[in-house]
Protein backbone atom coordinates (compact mmCIF):
# COMPACT_ATOMS: atom_id res chain seq x y z
CA UNK A 1 0.00 0.00 0.00
CA UNK A 2 1.33 3.23 -1.13
CA UNK A 3 1.88 5.54 2.07
CA UNK A 4 0.54 9.16 1.39
CA UNK A 5 1.83 11.93 2.85
CA UNK A 6 0.25 15.34 4.28
CA UNK A 7 2.05 18.06 3.64
CA UNK A 8 2.65 18.90 7.14
CA UNK A 9 4.22 15.38 7.42
CA UNK A 10 6.48 16.26 4.76
CA UNK A 11 7.99 19.39 5.86
CA UNK A 12 8.20 17.73 9.42
CA UNK A 13 10.11 14.91 7.79
CA UNK A 14 12.63 17.04 5.68
CA UNK A 15 13.33 18.98 8.36
CA UNK A 16 14.28 15.61 10.45
CA UNK A 17 16.70 14.48 7.52
CA UNK A 18 18.17 17.88 7.33
CA UNK A 19 18.92 17.33 11.15
CA UNK A 20 20.33 13.72 10.67
CA UNK A 21 22.49 14.81 7.27
CA UNK A 22 23.94 17.90 9.70
CA UNK A 23 24.62 15.52 12.81
CA UNK A 24 26.24 12.99 10.41
CA UNK A 25 28.47 15.51 9.14
CA UNK A 26 29.09 17.14 12.69
CA UNK A 27 30.47 14.02 13.37
CA UNK A 28 33.04 13.77 11.44
CA UNK A 29 36.87 13.86 13.23
CA UNK A 30 37.56 17.01 10.70
CA UNK A 31 34.48 18.97 11.90
CA UNK A 32 36.04 19.32 15.58
CA UNK A 33 38.29 21.76 16.00
CA UNK A 34 40.31 19.79 18.24
CA UNK A 35 40.39 16.67 15.27
CA UNK A 36 38.27 14.22 17.16
CA UNK A 37 34.74 12.88 16.88
CA UNK A 38 32.19 15.09 18.82
CA UNK A 39 29.87 13.65 20.89
CA UNK A 40 26.81 12.21 19.22
CA UNK A 41 24.41 14.49 21.72
CA UNK A 42 26.61 18.04 21.06
CA UNK A 43 26.71 17.17 17.04
CA UNK A 44 23.24 16.54 17.05
CA UNK A 45 22.00 19.38 19.57
CA UNK A 46 23.83 21.65 17.35
CA UNK A 47 22.53 20.60 14.06
CA UNK A 48 18.80 20.54 15.76
CA UNK A 49 19.73 24.16 16.58
CA UNK A 50 21.47 25.29 13.20
CA UNK A 51 18.72 23.69 10.83
CA UNK A 52 15.86 25.22 13.28
CA UNK A 53 17.60 28.68 13.16
CA UNK A 54 17.72 28.82 16.94
CA UNK A 55 21.33 29.43 18.22
CA UNK A 56 21.82 27.77 21.66
CA UNK A 57 24.85 25.43 21.64
CA UNK A 58 26.85 22.85 23.88
CA UNK A 59 30.01 23.87 22.54
CA UNK A 60 31.63 27.08 21.51
CA UNK A 61 31.10 27.81 17.68
CA UNK A 62 34.65 29.62 16.78
CA UNK A 63 36.55 27.32 19.48
CA UNK A 64 34.61 24.15 19.24
CA UNK A 65 34.33 23.39 15.47
CA UNK A 66 36.49 23.66 12.78
CA UNK A 67 36.24 25.50 9.64
CA UNK A 68 34.57 22.68 7.86
CA UNK A 69 32.69 22.27 10.96
CA UNK A 70 31.74 26.21 10.77
CA UNK A 71 30.74 25.37 7.36
CA UNK A 72 28.16 23.07 7.69
CA UNK A 73 26.73 24.72 10.70
CA UNK A 74 26.65 27.65 8.07
CA UNK A 75 24.67 25.49 5.48
CA UNK A 76 21.90 24.25 7.67
CA UNK A 77 21.15 27.59 8.64
CA UNK A 78 21.31 29.18 5.34
CA UNK A 79 18.61 25.94 4.34
CA UNK A 80 16.50 26.04 7.90
CA UNK A 81 16.50 29.77 7.34
CA UNK A 82 14.89 29.98 3.68
CA UNK A 83 12.96 26.56 4.85
CA UNK A 84 14.01 23.72 2.84
CA UNK A 85 11.15 23.83 0.10
CA UNK A 86 12.29 27.48 -0.77
CA UNK A 87 15.40 25.97 -1.77
CA UNK A 88 14.38 23.24 -3.50
CA UNK A 89 11.62 25.12 -5.67
CA UNK A 90 14.22 27.20 -6.53
CA UNK A 91 16.72 23.92 -7.44
CA UNK A 92 13.51 22.98 -9.63
CA UNK A 93 13.94 26.30 -11.88
CA UNK A 94 17.60 26.22 -11.92
CA UNK A 95 17.82 22.84 -13.58
CA UNK A 96 14.69 23.81 -15.81
CA UNK A 97 12.83 21.11 -14.10
CA UNK A 98 8.55 21.64 -13.81
CA UNK A 99 7.30 22.03 -10.15
CA UNK A 100 4.03 19.56 -9.66
CA UNK A 101 1.36 20.82 -8.25
CA UNK A 102 1.41 18.69 -4.70
CA UNK A 103 5.17 20.43 -4.71
CA UNK A 104 4.28 23.43 -4.65
CA UNK A 105 1.21 23.10 -2.60
CA UNK A 106 4.03 22.28 -0.29
CA UNK A 107 5.94 25.08 -0.95
CA UNK A 108 2.98 27.32 0.03
CA UNK A 109 2.56 25.39 3.60
CA UNK A 110 6.32 25.94 3.99
CA UNK A 111 5.84 29.61 3.48
CA UNK A 112 2.70 30.26 4.99
CA UNK A 113 1.08 31.85 2.21
CA UNK A 114 -2.39 30.90 0.79
CA UNK A 115 -1.90 31.43 -3.47
CA UNK A 116 -0.09 28.55 -5.22
CA UNK A 117 -0.25 31.08 -8.06
CA UNK A 118 3.09 32.43 -8.97
CA UNK A 119 4.72 30.49 -6.29
CA UNK A 120 8.06 29.68 -8.23
CA UNK A 121 8.64 34.00 -9.10
CA UNK A 122 7.99 34.14 -5.60
CA UNK A 123 10.35 31.21 -4.22
CA UNK A 124 12.81 32.75 -7.09
CA UNK A 125 12.37 36.73 -5.43
CA UNK A 126 13.10 34.77 -1.83
CA UNK A 127 16.17 33.52 -2.77
CA UNK A 128 17.43 36.54 -4.92
CA UNK A 129 16.56 38.91 -2.10
CA UNK A 130 18.32 37.14 0.45
CA UNK A 131 21.73 36.84 -1.65
CA UNK A 132 21.11 40.78 -1.69
CA UNK A 133 20.79 41.61 1.92
CA UNK A 134 23.28 39.27 3.03
CA UNK A 135 26.24 40.35 0.99
CA UNK A 136 25.35 43.50 1.21
CA UNK A 137 25.15 42.81 5.24
CA UNK A 138 28.48 40.68 4.74
CA UNK A 139 30.58 43.69 3.09
CA UNK A 140 29.51 46.07 5.54
CA UNK A 141 30.62 44.08 8.17
CA UNK A 142 33.40 42.79 6.21
CA UNK A 143 34.57 46.67 6.78
CA UNK A 144 34.41 45.78 10.85
CA UNK A 145 36.13 42.47 10.47
CA UNK A 146 39.14 42.91 8.44
CA UNK A 147 40.74 45.04 9.78
CA UNK A 148 41.13 43.07 13.00
CA UNK A 149 41.36 39.53 12.02
CA UNK A 150 42.78 40.32 8.43
CA UNK A 151 41.11 40.00 4.93
CA UNK A 152 40.00 36.27 4.28
CA UNK A 153 39.64 35.36 7.98
CA UNK A 154 37.71 38.73 8.33
CA UNK A 155 35.64 37.82 4.89
CA UNK A 156 34.61 34.45 6.62
CA UNK A 157 33.53 36.23 9.68
CA UNK A 158 31.32 38.55 7.97
CA UNK A 159 29.84 36.36 5.49
CA UNK A 160 29.05 34.13 8.47
CA UNK A 161 27.31 36.54 10.65
CA UNK A 162 26.05 38.23 7.75
CA UNK A 163 24.09 35.06 7.40
CA UNK A 164 23.09 33.92 10.86
CA UNK A 165 21.99 37.74 11.53
CA UNK A 166 19.63 37.37 8.68
CA UNK A 167 18.54 34.02 9.26
CA UNK A 168 17.76 35.00 12.72
CA UNK A 169 20.06 32.02 13.80
CA UNK A 170 22.04 33.41 16.72
CA UNK A 171 25.03 31.44 15.77
CA UNK A 172 28.31 33.45 16.02
CA UNK A 173 32.50 33.10 15.98
CA UNK A 174 32.95 36.04 18.58
CA UNK A 175 34.21 32.68 21.08
CA UNK A 176 37.92 34.18 20.24
CA UNK A 177 37.09 37.50 21.97
CA UNK A 178 34.89 35.88 25.05
CA UNK A 179 33.74 32.33 25.54
CA UNK A 180 30.10 32.59 24.70
CA UNK A 181 29.93 36.06 24.74
CA UNK A 182 28.25 37.13 21.21
CA UNK A 183 28.72 40.88 20.61
CA UNK A 184 28.98 42.22 24.23
CA UNK A 185 32.77 43.28 23.28
CA UNK A 186 31.10 45.35 20.66
CA UNK A 187 28.08 46.83 22.62
CA UNK A 188 28.57 50.66 21.49
CA UNK A 189 30.30 49.69 18.24
CA UNK A 190 26.97 51.53 15.48
CA UNK A 191 28.49 49.95 12.28
CA UNK A 192 27.86 46.51 13.81
CA UNK A 193 24.61 46.78 15.93
CA UNK A 194 23.04 48.77 13.37
CA UNK A 195 24.24 46.26 10.72
CA UNK A 196 23.02 43.08 12.36
CA UNK A 197 19.87 44.92 13.54
CA UNK A 198 18.90 45.73 9.83
CA UNK A 199 19.14 41.83 8.87
CA UNK A 200 17.79 40.77 11.58
CA UNK A 201 14.59 43.19 11.06
CA UNK A 202 14.41 42.13 6.96
CA UNK A 203 15.21 38.88 7.64
CA UNK A 204 12.21 38.94 10.52
CA UNK A 205 9.47 40.64 8.35
CA UNK A 206 8.72 37.66 6.10
CA UNK A 207 8.65 37.13 2.47
CA UNK A 208 5.27 37.78 1.65
CA UNK A 209 6.02 41.50 3.42
CA UNK A 210 9.12 41.49 1.16
CA UNK A 211 6.78 41.05 -1.95
CA UNK A 212 3.99 43.20 -0.91
CA UNK A 213 6.87 45.90 -0.42
CA UNK A 214 7.80 45.51 -3.69
CA UNK A 215 4.65 45.59 -5.69
CA UNK A 216 3.24 48.59 -4.25
CA UNK A 217 6.24 50.32 -3.03
CA UNK A 218 5.56 53.08 -0.37
CA UNK A 219 2.19 53.48 -0.54
CA UNK A 220 0.54 51.93 2.43
CA UNK A 221 -2.98 51.95 1.73
CA UNK A 222 -2.36 50.03 -1.20
CA UNK A 223 -1.01 47.01 0.92
CA UNK A 224 -2.19 43.57 2.33
CA UNK A 225 -3.73 43.92 5.94
CA UNK A 226 -1.16 41.20 6.54
CA UNK A 227 1.91 43.29 5.54
CA UNK A 228 0.25 46.99 7.31
CA UNK A 229 -0.53 44.65 10.76
CA UNK A 230 3.22 43.12 10.56
CA UNK A 231 4.56 46.57 9.53
CA UNK A 232 2.91 47.98 12.38
CA UNK A 233 3.17 45.55 15.68
CA UNK A 234 6.95 45.38 14.32
CA UNK A 235 7.64 48.97 14.93
CA UNK A 236 5.66 48.98 18.15
CA UNK A 237 7.59 46.21 19.31
CA UNK A 238 10.22 47.05 18.54
CA UNK A 239 10.31 50.75 19.33
CA UNK A 240 8.40 49.85 22.69
CA UNK A 241 10.40 47.33 23.71
CA UNK A 242 13.49 49.30 23.60
CA UNK A 243 12.23 52.33 25.47
CA UNK A 244 11.14 49.80 28.00
CA UNK A 245 14.52 48.28 28.27
CA UNK A 246 16.41 51.60 28.44
CA UNK A 247 14.26 52.59 31.42
CA UNK A 248 14.57 48.87 33.36
CA UNK A 249 18.50 48.41 32.30
CA UNK A 250 19.13 52.38 33.09
CA UNK A 251 21.30 51.22 36.35
CA UNK A 252 22.35 47.64 35.51
CA UNK A 253 23.76 46.04 32.75
CA UNK A 254 25.79 49.24 30.30
CA UNK A 255 26.98 51.59 33.22
CA UNK A 256 29.97 52.26 32.00
CA UNK A 257 28.32 53.03 28.18
CA UNK A 258 27.96 56.78 27.38
CA UNK A 259 24.12 57.48 26.66
CA UNK A 260 24.37 57.11 22.84
CA UNK A 261 25.53 53.73 23.43
CA UNK A 262 23.11 52.97 25.90
CA UNK A 263 20.26 53.57 23.58
CA UNK A 264 21.76 51.46 20.99
CA UNK A 265 22.12 48.40 23.33
CA UNK A 266 18.12 48.73 24.05
CA UNK A 267 17.38 49.53 20.78
CA UNK A 268 19.48 46.52 19.83
CA UNK A 269 18.02 44.47 22.66
CA UNK A 270 14.84 44.75 21.49
CA UNK A 271 15.44 43.69 18.32
CA UNK A 272 17.79 40.39 18.99
CA UNK A 273 15.00 38.99 21.53
CA UNK A 274 12.27 38.38 18.10
CA UNK A 275 14.19 36.18 17.76
CA UNK A 276 18.31 36.39 16.42
CA UNK A 277 19.64 35.19 19.67
CA UNK A 278 22.64 37.40 19.45
CA UNK A 279 23.32 40.00 22.41
CA UNK A 280 25.70 42.99 23.55
CA UNK A 281 25.22 42.70 27.22
CA UNK A 282 25.54 39.93 29.55
CA UNK A 283 22.15 38.16 30.49
CA UNK A 284 22.81 36.81 33.32
CA UNK A 285 23.47 40.69 34.53
CA UNK A 286 20.40 42.08 33.33
CA UNK A 287 17.77 43.26 36.17
CA UNK A 288 14.36 40.83 36.42
CA UNK A 289 12.05 42.86 34.62
CA UNK A 290 14.35 42.89 31.57
CA UNK A 291 14.53 39.29 31.36
CA UNK A 292 11.21 39.18 31.90
CA UNK A 293 10.31 41.71 28.86
CA UNK A 294 13.05 39.24 26.64
CA UNK A 295 10.70 36.28 27.79
CA UNK A 296 7.57 38.58 26.42
CA UNK A 297 9.39 39.77 23.26
CA UNK A 298 10.77 35.78 22.39
CA UNK A 299 7.41 34.52 22.65
CA UNK A 300 6.11 36.86 19.96
CA UNK A 301 8.86 36.50 17.91
CA UNK A 302 8.95 37.49 14.10
CA UNK A 303 6.39 37.37 11.57
CA UNK A 304 4.59 34.57 9.63
CA UNK A 305 7.18 33.22 6.15
CA UNK A 306 10.04 34.63 7.63
CA UNK A 307 13.73 33.61 9.38
CA UNK A 308 12.29 34.13 12.20
CA UNK A 309 10.02 31.94 15.55
CA UNK A 310 7.68 32.90 17.72
CA UNK A 311 3.75 32.92 17.88
CA UNK A 312 4.43 35.73 15.20
CA UNK A 313 3.38 39.39 15.32
CA UNK A 314 0.39 38.80 13.16
CA UNK A 315 -0.63 36.36 15.88
CA UNK A 316 -0.47 38.89 18.86
CA UNK A 317 -2.28 41.72 16.76
CA UNK A 318 -5.11 39.73 16.27
CA UNK A 319 -5.84 38.48 19.92
CA UNK A 320 -5.03 42.15 20.67
CA UNK A 321 -7.18 43.28 18.37
CA UNK A 322 -10.15 40.70 18.99
CA UNK A 323 -9.96 41.66 22.81
CA UNK A 324 -10.08 45.11 22.55
CA UNK A 325 -13.12 44.61 19.93
CA UNK A 326 -14.57 42.41 22.84
CA UNK A 327 -14.25 45.19 25.51
CA UNK A 328 -16.25 47.73 23.00
CA UNK A 329 -19.47 45.03 22.37
CA UNK A 330 -18.22 43.88 18.99
CA UNK A 331 -18.17 40.94 17.72
CA UNK A 332 -15.62 41.43 14.86
CA UNK A 333 -12.75 43.88 15.16
CA UNK A 334 -12.11 45.99 11.73
CA UNK A 335 -8.44 47.80 11.18
CA UNK A 336 -7.88 49.22 8.23
CA UNK A 337 -10.86 49.47 6.53
CA UNK A 338 -10.93 45.55 6.94
CA UNK A 339 -12.64 42.53 9.31
CA UNK A 340 -10.78 39.78 10.67
CA UNK A 341 -12.48 36.78 10.72
CA UNK A 342 -12.90 34.48 14.08
CA UNK A 343 -11.21 31.54 12.47
CA UNK A 344 -8.13 33.37 12.19
CA UNK A 345 -8.58 34.68 16.29
CA UNK A 346 -9.47 30.53 17.33
CA UNK A 347 -5.78 29.80 15.44
CA UNK A 348 -3.83 32.66 17.17
CA UNK A 349 -4.88 31.55 20.37
CA UNK A 350 -4.38 28.18 19.94
CA UNK A 351 -0.80 29.03 18.58
CA UNK A 352 0.15 31.07 21.82
CA UNK A 353 -1.50 28.54 24.36
CA UNK A 354 0.19 25.25 22.48
CA UNK A 355 3.44 27.44 22.25
CA UNK A 356 3.33 29.27 26.16
CA UNK A 357 2.24 25.83 27.62
CA UNK A 358 4.40 23.47 26.14
CA UNK A 359 7.15 26.11 27.27
CA UNK A 360 6.17 25.98 30.96
CA UNK A 361 5.66 22.19 31.18
CA UNK A 362 9.33 22.00 29.84
CA UNK A 363 10.76 24.19 32.06
CA UNK A 364 9.27 22.35 34.73
CA UNK A 365 10.94 18.85 33.65
CA UNK A 366 13.79 20.75 33.47
CA UNK A 367 13.46 21.63 36.98
CA UNK A 368 13.07 18.37 37.84
CA UNK A 369 15.86 16.79 36.50
CA UNK A 370 18.70 19.76 37.61
CA UNK A 371 18.45 22.27 40.26
CA UNK A 372 18.18 25.19 38.12
CA UNK A 373 16.48 28.51 38.87
CA UNK A 374 13.19 29.00 37.68
CA UNK A 375 13.46 31.55 35.94
CA UNK A 376 16.43 30.82 33.51
CA UNK A 377 14.56 27.49 33.14
CA UNK A 378 11.49 29.25 31.71
CA UNK A 379 13.92 31.60 29.74
CA UNK A 380 15.26 28.69 28.02
CA UNK A 381 12.82 26.84 27.15
CA UNK A 382 10.82 29.73 25.94
CA UNK A 383 14.34 31.07 23.73
CA UNK A 384 14.43 27.39 22.58
CA UNK A 385 10.55 27.18 21.16
CA UNK A 386 10.76 30.26 19.85
CA UNK A 387 14.32 29.62 17.80
CA UNK A 388 15.46 33.03 19.99
CA UNK A 389 19.01 31.35 20.58
CA UNK A 390 19.20 33.52 23.69
CA UNK A 391 20.43 31.74 27.27
CA UNK A 392 20.60 32.86 30.92
CA UNK A 393 23.77 30.86 30.55
CA UNK A 394 22.41 27.57 31.71
CA UNK A 395 23.06 25.66 28.11
CA UNK A 396 26.17 24.29 28.36
CA UNK A 397 25.13 22.19 31.49
CA UNK A 398 22.28 21.20 30.69
CA UNK A 399 22.19 17.25 31.47
CA UNK A 400 21.82 14.59 28.66
CA UNK A 401 17.81 14.19 29.06
CA UNK A 402 17.32 18.22 29.65
CA UNK A 403 19.55 18.80 26.48
CA UNK A 404 17.03 16.86 24.43
CA UNK A 405 13.92 18.49 26.24
CA UNK A 406 15.45 21.52 24.85
CA UNK A 407 16.42 20.13 21.22
CA UNK A 408 13.17 18.94 20.82
CA UNK A 409 11.64 22.50 21.82
CA UNK A 410 13.91 24.37 19.30
CA UNK A 411 12.45 21.24 16.64
CA UNK A 412 9.01 22.28 17.72
CA UNK A 413 9.08 26.25 16.97
CA UNK A 414 10.71 25.49 13.61
CA UNK A 415 8.33 23.59 12.06
CA UNK A 416 5.32 24.89 14.37
CA UNK A 417 3.87 23.19 17.67
CA UNK A 418 0.37 22.80 16.07
CA UNK A 419 2.15 21.65 12.56
CA UNK A 420 3.81 19.06 14.10
CA UNK A 421 0.90 17.89 16.44
CA UNK A 422 -1.16 17.98 13.31
CA UNK A 423 1.63 15.58 11.48
CA UNK A 424 1.65 13.34 13.94
CA UNK A 425 -2.57 13.02 15.02
CA UNK A 426 -3.48 13.98 10.87
CA UNK A 427 -6.17 11.66 9.45
CA UNK A 428 -8.81 11.43 7.39
CA UNK A 429 -11.99 14.14 9.21
CA UNK A 430 -14.81 12.41 10.40
CA UNK A 431 -18.08 12.96 9.35
CA UNK A 432 -19.18 16.27 10.49
CA UNK A 433 -21.68 15.75 13.65
CA UNK A 434 -22.84 19.14 14.83
CA UNK A 435 -24.18 18.73 18.43
CA UNK A 436 -26.40 21.52 20.65
CA UNK A 437 -24.79 24.47 21.93
CA UNK A 438 -25.18 25.52 25.22
CA UNK A 439 -23.64 28.98 27.21
CA UNK A 440 -21.02 28.34 29.88
CA UNK A 441 -19.74 31.37 32.52
CA UNK A 442 -16.34 32.77 31.57
CA UNK A 443 -13.91 35.75 32.66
Amino acid sequence: MKLRLSHVQIIVLGYLLIVLLGTLFLLLPFASADGERAPVLTAAFTAVSASCVTGLILRDTATGWSIFGQAVILLLIQVGGLGFMTVATFLYHLFNKQMGLRNREIMVESINTTQVGGIMRLARRIVLLTGIFEGTGALLLLVFFAPRLGFWKGLWYAVFHSISAFCNAGFDLLGIYEPCGSFTPFAGNALVNLTLMALIILGGLGFLVWDDLIRCRLHFRRYRLHTKLVLVTSGLLTFGGALLFLLLEWHYTGTDLGDWERVLTALFASVTARTAGFNTVNIPDMSGGSKLLTIMLMVVGGSPGSTAGGVKTTSLAVILLFSFASFRGREQPQVFGRSIREETFVKSCSILFFNVGIALTAALILCAFQPLDLVDAVFETVSAIGTVGMTAGITQSLCTFSACVVALLMFLGRVGSVSFAVALLERRADPAVSYPAEDITVG
